[in-house]
């Protein structure tokens, strides 16, 4: 290969600087280069955290005596559990388990303080929501010593004055594919309907189609909904193929009512949509479009408590997920296939998804209108 002369060298550079003009030019596409990096850099700096501590724990006690609060303390010194203000009854704890609104019940049973005293060895009762494994794992382990670093400070034998019992709820055998088998529905639907929505306007410019639309007496929310049906069928399609997996060739164990997550799944896919039509309106051409796809869609799978454990994120990551729709979809479906919840009890996750889906539609429209103007 010869060396490049005068000549050659000059229109290289003349070629570098084209490219950082397009590129100036093209000033969404400059930040997403830009703007991806930082968000992994702080995502996965401070934002991932695969050891969660202070998991919200309910206490069921019968009798509380200086035992049992010697036992707490310790408890809470792992740094693991965060105590509830005051104490449940079994069913109350039943339901704040199932519901994901704790991830530990601390159940001491009738007469603990007195066969304690009395040496009988008696056992402690704690239930994990083991869904997600990796979230309890740490947590359990630090239980394990817990009886014999108490051997000197409580009344009973020799070796350990209790036992405890460990309760793994809802997953036992500690099955990844178990958790994360049910919420692909929901990753999946986030990057299929957005990425496939989000160049429905630009494509239309680029087919030179958008001037058939300027000229009908169609509406703008008209267009947007027109866009949107044939997706949501798409959408119930994916979710099909995704619940025969999991049944058939995952042996995922279906607990609760496939009807109500395919309902509650309507909002959630309309939700992804209207994001997707918002990105449409915003972007200049199909590049674009994808581009801020990838870029909803990165902060969603990490936030969202699928990839990694929710709990475990600090306070304004958590806040950051809370407005996310795949992070109240996975408690649904979580919430109604592997514990079977029923309506009642995740109904409060479906006004977030909701909200989304209305501020995303309107963007979408006041954008659309902007784009026939």
């Amino acid at each position: 290969m010869r060396p490049l002369s005068l000549a050659g060298m000059r229109r290289l550079l003349a070629m570098i600087a084209k490219e950082f003009i397009q590129m100036r030019r093209d000033r969404l596409t400059f930040a997403m280069m830009l703007g991806i990096p930082v968000i992994q850099l702080t995502l996965f700096g401070f934002a991932i955290n695969t050891d969660p501590k202070h998991l919200s724990t309910a206490i069921v006690i019968h009798e509380p005596s200086a035992w049992s609060r010697t036992i707490l303390d310790a408890v809470a010194r792992t740094g693991y559990f965060d105590f509830l203000d005051k104490p449940v009854s079994h069913e109350q704890a039943d339901l704040l388990l199932r519901r994901g609104e704790v991830q530990f019940v601390i159940e001491f049973p009738d007469q603990f303080s007195k066969k304690l005293v009395r040496g009988e060895h008696p056992s402690l009762l704690v239930i994990a929501d083991a869904t997600d494994p990796v979230t309890i794992g740490n947590a359990l382990t630090s239980l394990a010593a817990m009886p014999k670093q108490l051997t000197g400070r409580l009344p009973g034998r020799a070796d350990a004055p209790f036992s405890i019992i460990i309760h793994r709820r809802y997953n036992p055998e500690g099955i990844t594919q178990y958790n994360i088998v049910p919420a692909l529905m929901g990753v999946i639907l986030t990057m299929t309907m957005v990425l496939v929505t989000s160049v429905a306007i630009t494509r239309e410019h680029e087919r030179g189609t958008m001037e058939y639309l300027l000229v009908t007496p169609v509406r703008p929310i008209e267009v947007m909904v027109g866009k949107l049906v044939p997706y949501i069928l798409v959408g119930y399609l994916q979710v099909a193929l995704v619940l025969l997996a999991a049944i058939f060739l995952f042996h995922v164990p279906i607990r609760g009512s496939v009807g109500l997550v395919l309902l509650l799944m309507l909002p959630f896919i309309a939700a992804n949509l209207a994001m997707g039509i918002t990105f449409s309106t915003m972007a200049r051409n199909q590049m674009q479009a994808m581009q801020m796809s990838f870029f909803f869609f990165l902060p969603s799978i990490l936030l969202s408590g699928f990839m990694f454990p929710f709990r475990g994120m600090p306070d304004w990551a958590q806040w950051l997920g809370e407005g996310l729709p795949l992070t109240h979809f996975l408690r649904i479906v979580r919430g109604v296939l592997l514990k079977q919840a029923q309506a009642s009890e995740v109904l409060v996750e479906l006004w977030p998804i909701l909200i989304f889906f209305l501020l995303a539609m309107a963007v979408a429209v006041i954008r659309y209108r902007r784009t026939l103007d």
